[in-house]
């Protein structure tokens, strides 16, 4: 059956094609793992709950016409559906504007692809009279983005230490008769880790903007943090800051160590170096090849060269060809995979891995608590105006204890 193509609609019940969608979606093999999936199945099995009427206001008996004795099926799914389950959404289930957004936007991704599947006809769920009860994305409010909790913190900084312990160990460890090309392979995966467990840390506990730390395509000031950037004797790293201005961050103790054994590892032939280079094989290998050219190689000699090295990264640290910084995307992609490979338990409507502004988020959290708005307004690089207001959830909730004492205070007198 060709993509578009309805099927039999009055035969095709909705939860039959949930395992299927959610494999499509799903990673690892045969498709059951991922945070995506799991949130995805259980806002489907909710909205499948709630087609049968079993969800929603008391007078509300689903989406089967009350004279017909079967389950839904696709037969019975039209915009009009949609519109009802978005003013479901928004109803009075207590939940924020853009959390009802984020949970519509799971049952429109399975609308779209049941017309990719031949199940429905039309995207439905994303035309207009479907989203007109939906209300208006309410943006960032002080308490809504993502912040690490030491929990989550601790929990991938754990995964990475561990991961980059055994993995260094394995290439140290090789016998001296090692062939040179796996020797090669195991240097390769213990630079690669060492580096994720770098960035990993430095996202985690210096505060610094990830769009400071690493490449923007879009503005060639944006670089990506060098060697020649970083001071870990004394602790700083310098960083073009959102102000548009070089400035020192800190280094805390925690990301010395894993930036020290890295570099140690990785023996930079230039302190111009990134300190997060990509690891990408295509831009390496066209990367090396444009620049041993530049220097009068001939491409079969160049050919040659790459031959003897089991990854080009490993030819541009012999040769000096420095490689571009990793972007803030690469960053995300990092941060998705281990978040997945160190299976934290992540309940946010917007992301469904550890995003990289979380770490920031996450230690302004500790030091509002631990120092107050005007060291966290230090640390952060922000106004303390501005702290106080993003972390404005923080002081209503130390105030809603200090009532809390204060009524129980009051209610022992009595």
């Amino acid at each position: 059956m060709t993509p578009g193509t309805p099927r039999n609609r009055s035969e095709q019940s909705l939860t039959n094609s949930f395992e299927r969608y959610l494999q499509d979606k799903g990673k690892g093999r045969g498709g059951d793992g991922g945070n995506y999936r799991r949130n995805a199945a259980r806002e489907l099995e909710r909205f499948a709950e709630w087609a049968a009427g079993d969800r929603g206001d008391n007078d509300w008996t689903g989406i089967v016409p009350a004279d017909a004795d079967r389950k839904a099926t696709f037969e019975d799914i039209d915009e009009r559906v949609f519109r009802e389950y978005a003013r479901h959404l928004g109803g009075d289930r207590g939940l924020k504007q853009n959390t009802v957004q984020t949970y519509y936007r799971y049952i429109s991704a399975w609308c779209g692809w049941c017309v990719n599947e031949g199940y429905l006809e039309a995207h439905y769920a994303q035309r207009a009279s479907a989203m007109a009860p939906l209300p208006e994305d309410d943006g960032r409010k002080p308490g809504d983005q993502q912040a690490w909790t030491s929990a989550q913190r601790h929990a991938l900084t754990r995964h990475v230490d561990e991961q980059t312990r055994d993995v260094v160990e394995a290439y140290t460890t090789l016998p001296e008769d090692t062939d040179l090309l796996d020797k090669q392979r195991a240097r390769y995966a213990a630079l690669k880790v060492a580096r994720d467990r770098a960035l990993v840390f430095v996202l985690a506990y210096t505060a610094v903007r990830v769009g400071e730390l690493l490449r923007d395509p879009n503005d060639p000031r944006r670089r990506g943090v060098r060697w020649e950037d970083l001071s870990l004797d004394e602790g700083s790293m310098d960083v073009y800051r959102k102000k548009q201005q070089w400035d020192a961050a800190s280094l805390p103790d925690p990301v010395i160590s894993p930036l020290r054994s890295y570099r140690q590892l990785m023996d930079p032939p230039t302190e111009r170096w990134p300190v997060f280079p990509t690891f990408d094989q295509r831009t390496l290998a066209g990367l090396v090849q444009n620049e041993l050219a530049d220097r009068g190689e001939r491409p079969k000699a160049i050919t040659e060269r790459r031959e003897e090295y089991a990854r080009d990264l490993l030819l541009a640290l012999d040769e000096d060809i420095r490689p571009p910084s990793i972007t803030t995307d690469g960053a995300r992609s990092i941060l998705q995979r281990l978040s997945e490979a160190a299976d934290i338990d992540i309940d946010h409507p917007k992301h469904d891995y550890l995003a990289p502004h979380g770490g920031r988020r996450g230690m302004g959290e500790v030091l509002v608590r631990a120092f107050g708005y005007t060291v966290a307004a230090r640390y952060l690089d922000n106004s303390e105006e501005m702290v106080r207001e993003r972390y404005s959830h923080i002081e209503a909730g130390e105030l809603g204890d200090v009532a809390t004492e204060a009524l129980e205070e009051i209610d022992t007198l009595r």
